[in-house]
């Protein structure tokens, strides 16, 4: 279970809820929850720590099976934006030269971790462009959730007949809590990251795009600890989240979701795959 950011939510709706809880037990449920959500570490990239208490349904075309098909017919490959490098480990076989980007210092100490010992190389970078490497360097860049994707620096960086293949988030992802929290987001904001667009920013770069799928998925959190939990490590949802700055809310949501079962919400995901031309 991932995200990456919606373009700059306006501020949270003014109304704030009164605390209400259905019974005593209620309260002490909610009190427990929240306690344990709010004290987990939420360093790397593993969203393990919500087994059992939020589920996400997965895109049918299988990113991390397809990445690793194309990684093992690669010569020299760069993941941008790893994380802690979990999908790119997960790949049976990687290229003789494989390299890796990642610009949060704890992700970058557990993907050079996971990843060092698999022969890949891990390279702090800030997330902006130039990408540290030179002219068409890799015959295949992957990326899974960046949060910007450079398409002229990875033009730049493929070698005639590379692949750029990436899981992308699409548009209002998740906006069913993203407005629980912060209300209705202006129409700029719900259809920002539209794969068309990337369709059109990949073509003016040079590149061919030869693949585009998108799937919209079911998203269920079971309780309100996995809610505190996805915001605390998500943090471009509801930027500036703190479980005190919104208790009331999440008391009617715990309230909420004692009373009508998970609380519901969608992923947005697309698909790219991209050629520069020979």
């Amino acid at each position: 279970m991932s995200e990456q950011p919606p373009p700059s939510p306006t501020p949270p709706a003014p109304h704030t809820p009164p605390l209400s809880f259905a019974s005593p037990a209620s309260r002490d449920r909610f009190e427990a929850l929240v306690a344990e959500a709010d004290a987990v570490s939420v360093d790397g990239w593993d969203f393990s720590w919500l087994d059992g208490r939020a589920t996400e349904q997965r895109p049918s075309w299988g990113y991390a099976r397809a990445m690793a098909d194309r990684l093992a017919g690669a010569r020299a490959a760069l993941d941008i934006q790893t994380g802690g490098g979990e999908v790119l480990a997960a790949a049976p076989v990687l290229p003789p030269l494989t390299v890796a980007t990642e610009s949060w210092p704890p992700n970058i100490a557990r993907a050079t971790a996971r990843l060092h010992p698999l022969g890949a190389v891990v390279v702090a970078d800030a997330d902006e462009p130039p990408l540290p490497f030179g002219d068409t360097a890799f015959d295949l860049v992957v990326s899974r959730h960046p949060v910007t994707t450079w398409w002229e620096e990875i033009a730049r960086v493929l070698a005639p007949g590379g692949t750029y293949f990436s899981q992308q988030v699409g548009p209002a992802s998740v906006f069913e809590l993203v407005e629980y929290f912060l209300g209705p987001q202006p129409p700029e904001v719900r259809r920002a990251r539209d794969p068309e667009d990337a369709r059109a920013a990949a073509e003016a770069a040079g590149l061919d795009v030869v693949g585009l799928r998108a799937e919209r998925l079911r998203t269920e959190f079971f309780d309100i600890g996995a809610v505190v939990y996805f915001l605390r490590k998500v943090i471009w949802m509801v930027p500036g989240f703190t479980v005190e700055q919104y208790r009331p809310q999440l008391a009617a949501l715990h309230r909420r979701i004692e009373e009508d079962g998970p609380f519901i919400a969608h992923t947005a995901r697309f698909l790219i795959e991209a050629r520069k031309p020979l």
